[in-house]
């Protein structure tokens, strides 16, 4: 039973009470999910590959070196070039001259991910995929078709490949975290059910208990009798004991 007036010891002992309860649930929700994330799910793996956004080769060969007007400019067409490799007209190209990868070109494109830094030329080519391998070669196939495929778009070949994707990282599923966010969410709910299951409960089972409900102090308390202490003393009295008591008491 639980008051308004309950103080953090009355809380205290409630988490107490229910510990074993609070202790089950946790240790079941982390068994099962570490259980379910190292033997029930599928490995996914993650690869990159960086391409910049430099200045292009006929203007390379006009001014032999970068002004600070084209490197703005090749900033500013990084947030256009995010945009131009997840389109149909780049990943039709990489569905057509990669069949091997067996993706269509909207496949391609919920999978494609582009991050760019702020002030930076580069962008970088992120993809997931089940297979180490694919994941590697989707990568570096959107990134070779975007290349190619640029200059026919843009009029301009500004585009290079930075670094080609060569290892795929396992990126999920985490079981550490898994098992940590487990812990938390059982816990959080375990203290829950232990609180709603002590409001849940009306019963009195302490002098406390009385003294809040009727709000009168409490004077004499009867313990608990058994069946034992119903059985009459002198049958509970020893021979020897009888003998060597100075008086005995008889009960009729």
């Amino acid at each position: 039973m639980m008051e308004s007036s309950m103080g953090l010891k009355d809380y205290v002992a409630i988490l107490w009470k229910r510990l074993w309860l609070i202790a089950v649930c946790i240790i079941a929700a982390c068994v099962t999910t570490g259980i379910y994330s190292y033997y029930f799910t599928n490995p996914v793996y993650q690869s990159y590959s960086k391409i910049i956004v430099n200045h292009s080769k006929e203007s390379n060969e006009l001014m032999g070196q970068l002004s600070l007007n084209e490197v703005n400019l090749n900033i500013q067409l990084v947030n256009t070039y995010k945009e131009i490799i997840k389109t149909n007209a780049v990943m039709d190209r990489v569905v057509e001259q990669h069949p091997e990868l067996r993706l269509t070109a909207e496949q391609l494109i919920g999978r494609i991910e582009v991050r760019t830094v702020n002030n930076s030329q580069v962008m970088t080519l992120s993809i997931q995929d089940d297979s180490y391998d694919n994941a590697i070669n989707t990568v570096n196939a959107v990134a070779s078709v975007f290349k190619e495929t640029i200059p026919s778009i843009m009029s301009v070949d500004n585009v290079e490949i930075l670094s080609e994707a060569k290892i795929a990282y396992d990126v999920s599923p985490n079981p550490i975290v898994n098992i940590m966010m487990s812990f938390i969410v059982s816990l959080m709910i375990s203290v829950g059910i232990a609180f709603l299951l002590e409001y849940l409960d009306d019963t009195v089972k302490s002098e406390a208990d009385i003294a809040q409900i009727l709000g009168v102090p409490t004077f004499a308390v009867v313990a608990v009798i058994t069946k034992n202490d119903l059985v009459p003393r002198h049958k509970n009295l020893s021979k020897q004991e009888v003998e060597g008591a100075p008086y005995a008491t008889v009960n009729s």
